[in-house]
């Protein structure tokens, strides 16, 4: 009897260590939240929620937005679409003005890239989870006086089950996170979640069809190319990392080069004009998961700035709240000494002045 109950306090321990160390430990359960920020913030309302990403064209000052319903969509309700939205940052006044092309109906825009040609063309990559089918598209657009013009519509409804973010690396080329394996919603894709599985992935599209180029990423989710497009980086949200890869230019290929924990949700990663990589950050992903449930349940949000240093990057955390001002964030990007910050569910940004400049 005796033996039966220690093999059982054994059992129990052991689950209770599995659980703490392998589920709330890396979730960010215990972790403490400070907030701070070194600047001054205002609030920017629009008309649809979800701001998740943001994407800056430095040489005009025009932040493109992309937001959508997201809580609506993923419960099958969302009867309107989403919005690229276009905001001036030379402009005193904030104004978003809605671009999407009236022609797109069913469009909930996520990640989103833009690419400038030589010529200097703008063309806006943008991840588009339909309602009918193929559920999953990359719409590029050229951005032309003023307004998005559609150009087309490419999917791969083998590869590219589970699109959250991409980037683009030429006119008609890109790589694009798959940040599940497992693209229907059950039991498989939970257990992906929760235990942390690193088995999602990374397409390249060359411009006529898709291949994976990089594997065993746990939720794969942010992914922005290095100035010199030499260099990929992928955030890995459930793995609490960034990965940085070797690119050939000329097939498209990665080679891992090293991973950086970052002991953080990681999620949209912005370069800025001198190469620091910024990104939106979940430091509690199991309050997100309630969060993105209801929201009168808050998620801290948190803006890393990382520096390049040599061969590796240096970890700066430049916000922190504890998500009853803003949750969720998701996307952090940088015009000048201006620090937009989105999120999947507010709807709004945060616009904030930096009081030194990156």
């Amino acid at each position: 009897m005796k033996r039966t109950v220690i093999l059982v306090s054994l059992v129990l321990l052991f689950l209770a260590g599995l659980i703490y160390f392998g589920l709330l430990l890396p979730a960010g359960v215990f972790k403490t939240i400070r907030p701070h920020f070194n600047g001054s913030i205002t609030t920017l309302d629009f008309s649809v929620a979800g701001p998740e990403d943001i994407t800056i064209d430095q040489e005009h000052g025009l932040a493109f937005i992309s937001a959508d319903d997201r809580r609506a969509h993923a419960s099958g309700n969302a009867s309107d679409r989403g919005e690229i939205y276009l905001l001036d940052l030379s402009n005193s006044v904030y104004q978003p003005r809605a671009k999407a092309p009236p022609s797109l109906t069913d469009f909930h825009p996520h990640g989103i890239s833009l690419w400038i040609s030589p010529e200097g063309k703008r063309f806006l990559f943008v991840i588009n989870h339909r309602q009918q089918n193929p559920a999953h598209v990359v719409e590029r657009f050229e951005f032309r006086n003023d307004s998005l013009v559609h150009l087309e519509s490419i999917a791969d409804d083998k590869l590219m089950t589970s699109p959250n973010d991409l980037v683009a690396v030429g006119e008609r080329s890109f790589y694009v996170t798959n940040d599940h394996y497992f693209d229907k919603p059950g039991l498989s894709r939970t257990l992906e979640d929760y235990l942390q599985r690193a088995i999602a992935y990374v397409n390249y599209y060359d411009g006529k069809s898709f291949r994976k180029v990089a594997e065993g990423i746990a939720y794969a989710n942010g992914i922005t190319v290095s100035p010199d497009q030499t260099k990929i980086i992928v955030a890995a949200t459930t793995g609490r990392n960034v990965q940085i890869y070797q690119r050939d230019a000329g097939d498209g290929s990665l080679i891992l080069d090293y991973i950086l924990p970052v002991n953080t949700g990681v999620d949209n990663i912005e370069v800025d004009t001198q190469g620091n990589l910024w990104i939106g950050c979940h430091p509690q992903l199991l309050k997100f998961v309630a969060h993105a449930k209801d929201p009168v349940n808050f998620s801290p949000s948190q803006v890393l700035k990382l520096i390049p240093e040599g061969t590796t990057y240096r970890v700066e955390e430049i916000l922190l709240n504890d998500g009853t001002a803003y949750s969720g964030s998701s996307v952090a990007a940088v015009y000048q000494n201006t620090l937009l910050i989105g999120s999947v569910f507010e709807k709004s940004i945060l616009i904030c002045t930096l009081n030194h400049t990156p």
